[in-house]
């Protein structure tokens, strides 16, 4: 038994957010848990996040959403790599999200003698849900447009939902695909094909990359991303194999985005992408959103329901992001910018199909071109032409229908 404690003062954390507590784990160990206390009765002044490095790498990530981590010879609690027991140096990392002025006093207990049984969430998968019929909107020959989202949680991180779960309520609700995103993690990673598999969605590897200073979405099956890292240079090791980065709410209270911008990013925009209508968007006619889209000039708009419990309303696809695809390649239409954003899979949408804009089921609504010209959409399937860059919906009161790219 392993036992580290003490108090964390605000200069820790000016020292460093990050800091790591080493262990061993012989080639005997049957198991290792590890169990994180802290003074919680500073509310969400005194915040400890925790993570684990074994002899190979990253393990995982709990983040504040567990404070008992169980990794066995085989299974691991959901967030962490199921890959056994690798002998050797491994290292307890805590995260000191929020330090109060008097300081946090913690304790964190490595048992390397532990009985760990299987760490994945036992519980029945749901039944396939009915489809609804896809919806078929306008597009150019050899792409299709697809309905998904770009920003769901499960059991991995702090969802409540396990993969199965989510993949059935995102197929039910008329989805055809669904990126998951948990948090500094891809131990979700290896579930998801079988999973869409079974539901008849496409499930797509992510991770959303976590700090204190702002989130943002890594798209693609590119290993992990080391959010210890400065958030300024996600974009490049992002691109540099083969996904796409995508800032997440940048404007969202203090989940907004406050990284420096180092390279990667296109115009003014720290990454390529940006989540620009992220659920908790309540007021859609709130700039807010839009004025730092704009400032940031213009990256591939994207949507994320930031889905955790159902309970919290944002289900899969509220808002939808829509990806014009060839041969089902989400990543591939996203990274060539074929996006448009609507308030849901059935909702009034803006398209750009070749050099024409398609307003779809927006009768009474208002094109709104980068120049600030306004025309107005009549009938449920209105073509406008001419007009270059992104483009949105507006209703009279400006609140915002649609956004495309």
């Amino acid at each position: 038994m392993t036992v580290f404690a003490g108090t964390w003062t605000p200069a820790h954390r000016a020292e460093s957010v990050w800091h790591h507590m080493p262990f061993d784990v012989p080639e005997s160990c049957p198991g290792v848990r590890m169990t994180l206390d802290f003074d919680r009765s500073h509310g969400s002044a005194g915040v400890l996040d925790l993570g684990l490095v074994d002899p190979l790498g990253w393990r995982g990530w709990s983040g504040g959403a567990r404070s008992v981590v169980a990794i066995g010879r085989e299974g691991a609690t959901p967030g962490y790599l199921d890959r056994g027991l690798p002998p050797g140096r491994w290292e307890v990392v805590l995260g000191l999200h929020r330090v109060p002025e008097g300081g946090l006093a913690y304790e964190v207990t490595v048992d390397t003698d532990a009985t760990v049984g299987g760490g994945t969430v036992d519980v029945p998968r749901p039944p396939v849900p009915e489809r609804r019929p896809p919806r078929e909107l306008p597009s150019v020959a050899g792409l299709r447009w697809l309905a998904g989202d770009c920003h769901t949680h499960t059991v991995h991180s702090d969802g409540s939902l396990t993969v199965d779960e989510l993949a059935a309520l995102a197929a039910g609700r008329g989805l055809d695909f669904l990126w998951v995103t948990d948090h500094n993690t891809t131990s979700h990673h290896p579930h998801l094909a079988e999973a869409g598999r079974r539901y008849g969605i496409d499930l797509l590897p992510g991770q959303e990359v976590t700090t204190a200073d702002g989130h943002a979405n890594a798209f693609g099956d590119i290993g992990w991303v080391d959010f210890r890292r400065p958030g300024g240079t996600w974009a490049a090791e992002v691109a540099a194999r083969g996904g796409l980065l995508s800032v997440n709410h940048p404007v969202a209270g203090d989940c907004s985005w406050r990284h420096p911008s180092v390279d990667g990013g296109v115009g003014g925009s720290p990454a390529p992408a940006a989540e620009v209508w992220h659920w908790p968007w309540a007021d859609l006619a709130d700039g807010g959103p839009l004025a730092w889209w704009t400032a940031a000039g213009h990256p591939i708009p994207l949507g994320g329901s930031d889905f955790h419990h159902p309970e919290e309303g944002g289900l899969p696809g509220s808002p939808t992001t829509w990806v014009a695809c060839a041969d089902g390649d989400v990543l591939g239409g996203m990274l060539a910018g074929r996006t448009s954003v609507a308030a849901g899979p059935d909702a009034p949408v803006l398209l750009r199909v070749g050099d024409e804009w398609v307003a779809v089921e927006a009768d009474g609504a208002m094109l709104v071109c980068p120049d600030g010209r306004r025309t107005p959409v009549r009938g449920e399937l209105a073509t406008f032409g001419g007009h270059d860059g992104p483009h949105l919906l507006e209703r009279d009161d400006r609140s915002i229908v649609s956004i495309a790219h």
